[in-house]
């Protein structure tokens, strides 16, 4: 029997069943990754001595009746994660010798919960971009295209889910980092609500590995399946034990509904920055007829639903003033003189991200403000509403694109350029009120290529839009192996 594209949740019950073993399936991932792996370089650093000595460690734990949610099962971890005894390098050369002492937290809960390491998976340099490409590691295709990109900075995990290499990923998200690359590649990616998910270790090279609040970014699960979402997701949360200590819990709330008549949706597909392309819109149209079909409450229109581009405009500012932290004195100096020479009129995305690099401490608390204006209208829209559907980038994946000028990149929508940077306006949308959104496959581009949907849902209501998201797989399909995977 072939497992290397069934489920994590197939995967534990035939552990426990004794129908494999987790040598096998650890066995039988290396050999896949040996195989493909060369012409898609998603796994970056290999790790699979360690691998078949924690497969021999979890049968020998099966055999003694431990039931662990993960045990047995292949994963891997984005390369930004720490790893002991594994290099962590973000992608930047100088750090290839750069060896952490201990696990991220999410590293050892994943180990704590019985899984299998295999690796780490490919970044962007620094994990700033959509695309997954850095001087380190070389270039991470998608397996649907490789002339084009899996997305980025979980590229590498995503296309490793895509191949079949381990059933399951951890990344991390602040510009839809887990939901493009989940779209890109077919597969599904989580960002849960800000703050739910601990992200001590996922830290960069030369920073100590502290349990810092962050803004904006969070940790996630990656999956093929919605539950598998789900499964890693219960893994994951809570907070970190150094803050909180070890008897802290948290527990999620159940989703709203468990039938997709019960749902009430709102359906945004239009965003008044970038237009949405013809593939991405039918999706997000094919989604909502089989809501329709099915009984759901879906609608087109809400005057609860915050200002889109205000919105934007926000987040822009507010991911891009995270984005300097380390720029030299010199680069800051000439970004103020650039900001100060913009016309007070021009309202524009490229105006808000060199404002928003420049900003000074009262600037941001003024944002900030404005950003809880906006959590109380999402809280206000999901009385009335459980979940928002809508794109996670308005393209199927992109051609790899390797000017490292990110600013000057341009996107193509349907034979027309726009900036790079505008299509995070739709990650945004969840990022900036710290949202969880599921990204979900939902069909095929005339090209062949994987398209997605985004679904947002209520603050620590993470639950409801993974069940959503299960829910449609019944309906409309859910992740299917590309050729490359054959």
């Amino acid at each position: 029997m072939e497992w290397h594209h069934r489920s994590a949740e197939d995967l534990v019950t035939a552990l426990r069943a004794g129908k494999v073993t987790a040598k096998e399936l650890t066995e039988d991932a290396i050999a896949r990754i040996e195989r493909d792996d060369p012409a898609t370089n998603a796994i970056c650093v290999p790790d699979f001595d360690r691998a078949r000595d924690a497969a021999h460690a979890a049968d020998q734990a099966l055999a003694r009746g431990e039931d662990r949610p993960l045990l047995g099962v292949p994963v891997t971890v984005k390369e930004s994660y720490d790893v002991a005894g594994l290099p962590t390098t973000w992608g930047l050369p100088e750090f290839r010798d750069f060896m952490p002492a201990e696990d991220a937290v999410q590293v050892s809960r994943l180990k704590a919960a019985g899984a299998v390491v295999l690796g780490k998976t490919n970044v962007p340099l620094g994990l700033q971009g959509l695309q997954s490409s850095n001087p380190a590691y070389g270039t991470t295709s998608n397996p649907w295209d490789r002339t084009r990109t899996p997305g980025g900075s979980s590229g590498g995990s995503a296309a490793a889910l895509a191949l079949g290499f381990g059933a399951l990923s951890i990344g991390s998200d602040i510009g839809g980092s887990l939901r493009t690359p989940a779209h890109f590649c077919g597969v599904y990616g989580h960002k849960p609500t800000l703050g739910l998910v601990a992200n001590r270790g996922m830290t960069p090279p030369d920073a100590p590995a502290l349990p810092v609040d962050l803004d904006l970014a969070v940790v996630g699960p990656m999956a093929r399946t919605a539950r598998d979402l789900a499964l890693l997701l219960d893994v994951m949360a809570g907070p970190d034990p150094l803050t909180y200590g070890k008897a802290h819990t948290l527990t999620l709330p159940p989703a709203r509904h468990e039938h997709l008549r019960d749902f009430r949706v709102l359906v945004v597909d239009d965003h008044p920055c970038i237009p949405t392309g013809s593939a991405v819109r039918h999706a997000v149209d094919q989604v909502a007829d089989v809501l329709v079909s099915h009984g759901a409450q879906v609608e087109r229109n809400s005057p609860l639903l915050p200002d889109l581009k205000e919105a934007a405009t926000l987040y822009t500012k507010l991911l891009f003033s995270g984005s300097v932290a380390r720029f030299p004195v010199s680069a800051l100096d000439e970004l103020r003189t650039q900001a100060a020479a913009l016309h007070p009129d021009d309202q524009g995305l490229d105006a808000a991200r060199l404002r928003g690099m420049v900003m000074s401490h009262r600037d941001w608390m003024e944002a900030n403000n404005l950003r809880e204006r906006h959590r109380h209208a999402w809280r206000r829209l999901f009385t009335e509403f459980d979940v928002v559907l809508c794109p996670v980038t308005p393209t199927p994946a992109f051609p790899h694109d390797h000017n490292p000028d990110l600013l000057a990149c341009r996107l193509d929508i349907d034979g027309v350029d726009h900036p790079f940077f505008d299509q995070l306006v739709w990650a945004g949308l969840a990022t900036m009120p710290g949202l969880p959104a599921t990204a979900a496959p939902a069909g095929r581009s005339p090209e062949g290529l994987p398209v997605g949907v985004q679904l947002i849902g209520p603050a620590f209501e993470d639950r409801t839009p993974i069940r959503l998201a299960e829910l449609l797989e019944h309906q409309i399909g859910g992740f299917e192996p590309p050729p490359a995977a054959a």
